[in-house]
């Protein structure tokens, strides 16, 4: 069984009153993609994972949960 990863993204992006769509063109990727992020079935690389947290405002360990 595949274990889904743990983040914190829509919490904060809900906090900031964010769409998934707007959220994904300020990284440069597809809604979609923040969807399985966010769902937990894709894990971002660093470089994303870096600029995802830059946008929400926060550090990135404090969006993805180990």
């Amino acid at each position: 069984m595949k274990t889904k990863s743990r983040n914190r993204i829509k919490e904060l992006r809900d906090k900031k009153r964010m769409k998934q769509s707007v959220l994904a063109k300020k990284v440069g990727i597809f809604q979609s993609e923040i969807s399985e992020i966010e769902a937990g079935n894709r894990i971002p690389n660093v470089y994303l994972a870096l600029k995802i947290a830059k946008v929400l405002g926060e550090r990135v360990e404090e969006i993805f949960l180990l």
